[in-house]
């Protein structure tokens, strides 16, 4: 699944692309992809044809596109969950002089790392991705497209609720609202209406370990696996050290490894997206190069040189390196 830095890689893109245009049609190719909007397909495209995309937001791995307000219209947005494979196409005339590939098409139940193929030119002389669910053309002649190679993303037009908090619903905008589905969420670590403070009392007032803590998006929300590993290698602690026995500057630096760590990421994918494409593909992707532990289990640590190892974790792995980050004695530190 997207982490944080891929999924505020595409919150970028929109900002930058389609602020400001108008929908003026809407097609939906798989009703599947808008499983999750109350209304159905039909509804989806109502209440979107007509409407100006006014701001990109984002809270933790969640993304949606505020839509006007005018003429009686509904308090609600655009909100796209990108699951395994989603991703999200500005199509433009600069696309009709895409060369086409010459990739098979690939199944839907194409196994992880299986590459994208890219169809022929359609009439309008665009590259149509071959999983293509939903298209929003807009009123300057492009297009934006949903394509979804595994089917776990999808679009809704929900409405928008207020913070719990009063402050601006997510990076993108200074609205204190969200989505319905995302009221639960809480902020992420680049958000930066968060209460840093609040949250690291939080943190310790959990009977939990740091690493369950850090994924709990009910408590911070964006972290994922790959930047929980990474951001403890760098804070020297444990995954499961338990939270009610860190000292502030402890959880401190958990937070901060864990901030470091996707804003290195994002910088090194700011440029991943264009006017014709965003790779947004669940895994590491542009940042994997620099990654200290996660996936290295056996190499040497890159601060002390021992080994980098594995364990099981919540049905998937976390990786420390055993010298930098001791495992607490005991279940207590």
């Amino acid at each position: 699944m997207p982490e944080l830095p891929e999924v505020e890689t595409v919150r970028d893109g929109l900002a930058r692309h389609v602020l400001g245009r108008t929908v003026v049609d809407v097609a939906v190719h798989r009703d599947y992809s808008v499983r999750r909007h109350d209304g159905g397909p039909r509804d989806f495209a109502a209440r979107l044809t007509g409407r100006r995309l006014d701001a990109a937001v984002r809270r933790g791995k969640f993304l949606w596109l505020l839509l006007d307000e005018g003429a009686g219209r509904g308090d609600d947005a655009l909100m796209a969950h990108l699951g395994m494979s989603g991703q999200l196409l500005v199509r433009g005339p600069a696309a009709a002089t895409a060369t086409p590939g010459t990739v098979a098409d690939t199944p839907d139940d194409a196994p992880d790392g299986a590459p994208d193929p890219v169809a022929a030119p359609g009439p309008t002389g665009w590259v149509d991705h071959p999983h293509l669910r939903v298209r929003l053309a807009l009123d300057d002649g492009s297009a934006l497209d949903f394509v979804d190679q595994r089917t776990f993303g999808h679009l809704s037009v929900p409405d928008l609720v207020p913070t719990a908090d009063g402050r601006p619903g997510g990076l993108g905008s200074d609205r204190p609202v969200v989505p319905g589905p995302v009221a639960h969420i809480a902020r992420d670590l680049l958000d930066p209406a968060l209460d840093r403070t609040a949250l690291v009392d939080q943190v310790r007032r959990r009977r939990t370990g740091l690493k369950r803590a850090l994924l709990d998006q009910t408590l911070v929300s964006g972290v994922g696996n790959i930047y929980a590993d990474e951001g403890l290698w760098r804070a020297r602690l444990h995954y499961a050290r338990p939270t009610d026995t860190l000292r502030r500057p402890e959880v401190g630096r958990a937070l901060d490894g864990a901030a470091e760590v996707m804003t290195a990421a994002l910088a090194a994918g700011g440029t991943s997206f264009d006017a014709l494409y965003v790779n947004v593909n669940g895994a590491s992707g542009y940042f994997d190069r620099s990654l200290a532990v996660y996936g290295q289990e056996g190499r040497p640590c890159p601060r002390c040189g021992t080994p980098v190892r594995r364990d099981e974790f919540m049905n998937r792995s976390s990786y420390t390196c055993p010298r930098c980050q001791p495992r607490p004695r005991n279940g207590r530190w």
